[in-house]
């Protein structure tokens, strides 16, 4: 009975060593007799007991490495105290196993320095509208020496590039003079716009006025022209109706007394309005002779060619 059990728990300890349940996205390095054997996938695998042994574990996930913070040099001689955060995934289990004593220190110790060589090429400025570049450039750089450790770099990006202080007080006394002139500047442009508005009104405006008056005095002319014409066009038909009148008969002494009338009226009013002594004509056959004169006058403009 000892015996029996003693043969069912080597069974056990046989199956528990020979059975191994690896988790996903894992990979396990199997040694036989001390050697590389091969590479255990997800899953549940069998290894032969008491002659292989799992000798690493990898996990196959992508890893955050928070690179420790140094300080860097740049081209103009500025100290930079520079952090960032590298990500890497294993790739070849067996070359993560032997080809570096610990990929992750190497890893670790190749970002800190490759950094370190990318600012020493880079103005201080430049450290900070770049980081892309810095980036790239160190990934690259590490990607290409983890080839033999069986791990791929991603990507690494920079946390935080912080300056000495004086540096940053420089800096945020260049930022607000920056800031002020961009306002000056503004103010400067947005006055300079005013004026050439309100210059431009005042240009308009003046065109519009001129061009006002000139349509007003065009308006008058035409209007004062019009009156004038109204004027010699009534006076016209005046004078033809009273030709008209001359040439009927009793026209001429219509008109002979018509004078005579304006005649004595005139010499009415010059009497009333004289203020010292009034000489009347002792002939007033000249009167009558002034009546001849004005109808020989009539009867000439009623001929023909007569003004």
């Amino acid at each position: 009975m000892y015996v029996a059990i003693a043969i069912f728990v080597i069974a056990v300890i046989f199956i528990v060593r020979a059975v191994k349940i690896v988790p996903q996205q894992n990979a396990w390095v199997i040694e036989r007799l001390g050697k590389y054997a091969g590479t255990l996938a997800p899953g549940p695998k069998f290894i032969i007991p008491f002659v292989d042994k799992v000798a690493y574990k990898h996990s196959l996930k992508e890893i955050p490495l928070d690179v420790p913070s140094q300080v860097c040099i740049t081209r103009d001689n500025t100290q930079l105290q520079v952090d960032g955060v590298l990500y890497f995934q294993v790739t070849d289990p067996m070359r993560a196993s032997y080809g570096s004593s610990n990929y992750v220190v190497a890893i670790t110790q190749l970002a800190q320095t490759t950094l370190r060589s990318v600012i020493g090429k880079l103005e201080l400025d430049k450290t900070f509208e770049e980081r892309d570049i810095i980036n790239g450039q160190v990934v690259a750089a590490i990607d290409e020496a983890a080839l033999n450790w069986g791990v791929k770099v991603l990507r690494y990006e920079i946390k935080d590039l912080t300056p000495p202080a004086e540096i940053l007080r420089a800096m945020q006394a260049q930022i607000t003079a920056e800031r002020e002139k961009r306002a000056v500047i503004a103010t400067s442009e947005g006055k300079r716009q005013e004026e050439i508005n309100l210059a431009d009104g005042q240009k308009q405006a003046a065109i519009a006025k001129s061009e006002g008056e000139k349509q007003s005095q065009i308006n008058n002319a035409e209007g004062e022209a019009a009156a004038i014409m109204a004027v010699a066009t009534a006076t016209a038909e005046a004078i033809g109706q009273v030709a008209a009148a001359i040439r009927q008969p009793g026209g001429e002494q219509a008109v002979q007394l018509k004078v005579a009338e304006k005649a004595v009226d005139a010499y009415g009013r010059l009497a009333t309005d004289a203020t010292t002594t009034l000489v009347v004509p002792s002939n007033m056959t000249e009167v009558s002779a002034l009546i001849t004169s004005a109808m020989k006058m009539i009867q000439t403009g009623q001929r023909p060619g007569g003004a």
